[in-house]
């Protein structure tokens, strides 16, 4: 039988540092920030939605191409779309009757550049 040492997640002591406390608490936001990022990392915590940011990081596409790629259907990626435009992480252009989508900003290549080089960084 192996032993396992685990270190309690609580302090044992009940001492406070108030100077650390007010320094964090002075950094936290007022506004319904926190909760915005919480539901953006919702957005992002689905994998269609993740190969749909993939491929659009690579170059713009129309939901046709997406579809194809992703051996999805059309309705099925429209809608992941329409998920990840109300997030603002895809805008869309019309050209004719093609609505071609990309990436919003160039904040949305970063999210996903520095989570993939999060995910990557340990791998040999």
């Amino acid at each position: 039988m192996q032993t396992v040492n685990t270190i309690p997640e609580t302090c044992s002591q009940t001492v406070i540092h108030e100077d650390v406390v007010q320094k964090v608490q002075a950094t936290i936001p007022k506004d319904n920030s926190l909760l915005e990022v919480a539901e953006l990392f919702k957005v992002l915590g689905d994998r269609t939605r993740i190969r749909i940011l993939h491929s659009l990081f690579q170059t713009e596409m129309c939901v046709c191409d997406i579809a194809y790629l992703l051996n999805m259907t059309q309705s099925s990626i429209s809608h992941q779309l329409r998920v990840l435009k109300q997030a603002k992480l895809v805008k869309n252009r019309k050209e004719g009757k093609v609505v071609y989508y990309s990436l919003a900003d160039d904040h949305v290549i970063q999210i996903f550049d520095q989570a993939l080089e999060h995910v990557n960084e340990n791998k040999i």
